[in-house]
């Protein structure tokens, strides 16, 4: 059992795991678990994890970039190769138009949201035992390493779409056609009410359904970990490798899902009804 689990039991260790790493905006002070805390309050671990692993994600790819050659490619080289031809395979079979801003926008997308999930593969107490090695109490140091454990994350990425979307409607079909949808579809005109409730439970659904699912499986996934660490240590690691295991497929999968959607509905976005 982690040694933080057994000194203030399970709920507790979960409680203290759950808790963001806050700064409080309109105090101008840290906000912890318990506390009540403004409206402009930033989680600095959400916004320090998602930065840094965005950052090597760019940093890696511009290095491959820059080195290369039209030849025989080295395992980075081929890696981002069969990267970058899956996500513009999984682009094409969706969108039929120019694919210039879609296919950056989908890779984008996969791969930062993947190395966000990825996180979730790192030991829990990793950063407890950093803070304690620099000389701060374990116990009142917060640190949530997956980003896309935090609702806010996957809500701003799924609102980002959302008004993407609302922005390829209206450059497709005009404010007119836009419009007219909304009123007309898909019961004809003498439905128009109906219609019109229809059409904005439809956009409305999109960035809640994107950001709840990649939300609600990593947080769930999260949990089961610091469940398993809550065993006997000579327990946890029989359920905690499998676990592992197949969070690398929920991890990829998520990412996998978050991406063909936004390119499902930027495409639906392109259509005329």
């Amino acid at each position: 059992m982690s040694a933080e689990a057994q000194t203030g039991g399970l709920t507790q260790y979960i409680q203290h795991h759950l808790s963001h790493n806050r700064w409080d905006l309109a105090r101008d002070a840290a906000c912890h678990a318990g506390e009540k805390c403004s409206f402009w309050t930033l989680h600095l671990d959400t916004l320090i994890v998602s930065s840094l692993v965005g950052g090597l994600v760019l940093l890696f790819f511009w290095l491959k970039a820059r080195k290369a050659t039209a030849g025989v490619p080295g395992k980075g080289q081929a890696a981002v190769e069969i990267v970058l031809e899956f996500v513009d395979g999984q682009v094409k079979d969706v969108f039929h138009g120019s694919r210039t801003f879609l296919a950056p926008l989908a890779l984008t997308i996969f791969l930062w949201v993947f190395v966000m999930n990825a996180m979730d593969l790192l030991p829990l107490d990793l950063f407890g035992f950093i803070a304690a090695a620099l000389g701060a109490d374990p116990h009142e140091f917060y640190f949530r390493a997956v980003p896309t454990a935090d609702v806010n994350t996957t809500f701003a990425m799924s609102i980002t779409v959302f008004f993407l979307v609302i922005f390829y409607s209206l450059k497709v079909k005009g404010l007119g056609g836009f419009t007219k949808e909304f009123f007309t579809v898909p019961f004809g005109p003498w439905m128009a009410p109906f219609n019109f409730i229809l059409s904005c439970v439809e956009y409305l659904s999109k960035p809640v359904s994107l950001a709840m699912r990649l939300f609600g499986n990593m947080y769930a996934g999260e949990l089961v970990f610091m469940l398993i660490a809550g065993l006997p240590w000579y327990v946890a690691w029989l359920g905690g490798a499998p676990w592992a295991l197949f969070h690398i497929l929920i991890i990829t999968l998520q990412a996998f899902i978050f991406m063909v959607l936004t390119v499902v509905y930027i495409s639906m976005a392109h259509e005329h009804h």
